[in-house]
């Protein structure tokens, strides 16, 4: 059964990466892009190491994501206290438009997500923290 579950969890996860795709190419962004916008949204100023962190991912990734972003102006980095350490932010353009944009995401994954009443969709998001949680959990144990 495990094997047909993560490979379920793959399928649905490429199938909402390439709905949300879909919904971003009006404003020229992708998947990985707005992962690092929305977290900027709910977190505020961040820097490289807290963000790729945050959102599992490997650091040159999140730079060359990043590097796009400041390059159609959507994120700027800046020089945090350390002269080393990158503190990342929104620009007045990803202000004035993530509002929109989440709204337009929250328009999909609530059509995708419509065949779940608001327990399922609650035990949904429950389950899948303590998915991630477990994960954690183990590659903290293995790096001790």
């Amino acid at each position: 059964m495990e094997n047909l579950l993560f490979h379920e969890i793959h399928q649905k996860s490429r199938l909402a990466i390439k709905e949300v795709n879909e919904v971003l190419k009006e404003y020229e962004l992708y998947s990985a892009q707005w992962s690092i916008l929305f977290c900027l949204k709910q977190f505020g100023p961040m820097t490289q190491k807290e963000i790729w962190q945050y959102l599992n991912v490997e650091a040159p990734t999140v730079t060359r994501t990043l590097s796009k972003l400041e390059e159609s102006g959507w994120a700027e980095r800046n020089e945090g206290a350390d002269k080393r350490q990158r503190i990342v932010c929104l620009t007045a353009k990803a202000e004035s438009r993530v509002a929109e944009i989440e709204e337009r995401v929250t328009m999909l994954e609530d059509g995708m997500l419509s065949g779940l009443s608001q327990n399922e969709k609650q035990q949904l998001m429950g389950l899948l923290k303590k998915i991630q949680s477990a994960a954690r959990t183990e590659k903290d144990v293995k790096n001790d």
